[in-house]
């Protein structure tokens, strides 16, 4: 024991400057308490002292590794205690790098090329009537200023109109993927350059309504000297002014894009639609009827059918306080009989019931409010039920922002209306024509196109006794045979422009349909 305590003079001075270097380290004492546990295996005598001195050294030796690792790294610690070793991620990575990197990639989207091309000018349009006539309208335009060569200012709305509804473009349809979407056809603005803003703002521009039903080449002939002399032209009305055939398939083709793709509603809009079609199909099949029986229709069209003295009193009133329904005095009898007046509900809930339709089916009202109210309404209602409008399957917080935006509320019924199993118009306006064309081109989706000029003459045969049930549902099912919105060719007329068929009622140029080999040929 006492050669244990005996210690070399020069060893006590190399331990003493070791703790001075380092007087506090972990390292440092752990070294010193080795060299000591050393010494005392060297003189140990006992086999079971040697053991426990291993067991100490072995000890001393793993926890000061330990320490030393933890002091040297503070993201290593929690790596070793949790099993993440450092060689599998890199130490600058926090947990929340990690987390991103087990996100989910969205795909950036790929914009076509700009179609780069000698700009002749701008093209300023303002749209007329409602949101199917604007719509029709848009595709137009589009289709000019591409073939002209122009740019085209993002198109401004009706706010004039027997609706008044102050949306602006934007409102209702997606303006940004629209200048996108097109931007390897035609260059969108949304505004003027500031200097030719300018000299709008002025009163400085060419303003003039086209010509309705023109081909492509007035617009070139007449329409692009003006542009180029003038460098803007506004167009004040542009419903009906491109011809509907022999127009140059690819001109064809971009009036469907623009219609088919890139006039998207807004989000909001595409939104609450897609709620009303699931709050539908969560109860089955259901039929959009476009029950066009609004008083603005009524009062346009002179039609009285079922309305009492008051009430037609009041539609002649509305008639002649609008100057530009150039029709005053109107014979509702006969204006019914040559099938130009929508079909009133009772007319319609006889047509539907006489088409075998489903009692039980769901019917959405795609429709403003019905002149005569629940009066009128009755006998649809008896017949069918499950009758449901927008009003009722959805909250009042949900159309607050619709409310006295009538084109936004047209936007709704459009969305459904496409989605709807069966599409029923009573009446051939713009929206019946559009959503008609816009069902073909999702696959000739069944939409009964009724014919009223000879609907009306079973009905009253059938009212008046002549024709009993069985006879006039088997004779309004004959008629209609061929008039479920399968492929058909558009009828032409060419010195009539007005009579022939519309070009976005069937836009047959950008249709899947069959041969005489029953096989499908795409011409879009």
């Amino acid at each position: 024991m006492r050669e244990m305590c005996k210690v070399d003079d020069r060893d006590k001075m190399k331990q003493k400057k070791r703790f001075s270097i380092g007087t506090m380290g972990l390292k440092s004492l752990g070294v010193c308490r080795v060299e000591k546990l050393k010494s005392s295996m060297v003189n140990a005598r006992s086999p079971r002292m040697k053991l426990w001195l291993i067991r100490a050294t072995t000890t001393v030796l793993l926890w000061t590794c330990f320490v030393q690792l933890t002091a040297l790294g503070g993201t290593w610690g929690p790596r070793v205690l949790k099993g993440w070793p450092s060689c599998f991620t890199q130490d600058s990575h926090s947990a929340s790098a990690l987390d991103l990197k087990l996100l989910p990639t969205v795909p950036a989207r790929v914009l076509p090329p700009k179609r780069v091309y000698k700009n002749n000018g701008y093209l300023v349009v303002s749209c007329n009537g409602g949101l199917n006539q604007m719509r029709s309208a848009i595709c137009d335009m589009v289709a000019i200023a591409r073939y002209l060569n122009v740019t085209l200012i993002v198109p401004e709305l009706d706010k004039t109109s027997f609706w008044s509804d102050p949306s602006e473009f934007e409102d209702i349809f997606d303006v940004d993927h629209f200048i996108t979407s097109l931007r390897d056809e035609v260059r969108i603005l949304k505004e003027l350059p500031p200097r030719l803003k300018k000299r709008v703002e002025l009163g400085i521009v060419h303003t003039m309504p086209p010509v309705s039903w023109s081909d492509i080449s007035y617009y070139h002939n007449q329409i692009l000297p003006l542009i180029q002399k003038y460098k803007v032209v506004h167009l004040n009305r542009t419903d009906a002014r491109l011809a509907n055939n022999n127009q140059p398939l690819e001109l064809q083709k971009l009036r469907c894009r623009v219609n088919f793709g890139a006039l998207r509603f807004t989000t909001q809009i595409e939104e609450l639609g897609k709620r009303v079609v699931n709050l539908l199909r969560k109860n089955g099949p259901f039929l959009v009827l476009h029950l066009r029986y609004e008083m603005d229709m009524l009062a346009f069209s002179g039609c009285t059918q079922g309305c009492n003295n008051e009430e037609i009193e009041e539609l002649t009133r509305m008639r002649y306080a609008y100057p530009w329904w150039k029709e005053k005095i109107i014979n509702s009898d006969l204006k019914r009989k040559d099938g130009l007046c929508p079909l009133t509900p009772e007319e319609t809930a006889l047509t539907l019931r006489a088409l075998d339709i489903d009692h039980d089916i769901q019917i959405y009202i795609a429709a403003g409010e019905i002149y005569g109210g629940k009066r009128r309404m009755d006998s649809l209602q008896d017949a069918f039920p499950k009758l449901v409008r927008k009003e009722t399957l959805l909250g009042a917080d949900d159309l607050q922002y619709f409310q006295n935006h009538s084109s936004q509320m047209a936007a709704l019924d459009y969305l459904v209306a496409l989605e709807s199993d069966i599409f029923v118009p009573t009446y051939d306006g713009n929206m019946a024509k559009v959503v008609e064309g816009h069902r073909r081109f999702l696959g000739f989706k069944k939409t009964i196109l009724l014919d009223r000029r000879v609907l009306v003459d079973l009905i009253d045969k059938y009212t008046n006794g002549i024709l009993n049930w069985d006879e006039f549902s088997i004779s309004v099912k004959q008629v209609h045979q061929q008039r479920m919105g399968n492929p058909t060719k558009r009828l032409v007329i060419s010195d009539k422009p007005k009579e022939e068929d519309y070009f976005y009622a069937n836009p047959e140029e950008c249709l899947h349909l069959q041969t005489s080999d029953d096989q499908t040929v795409s011409i879009l």
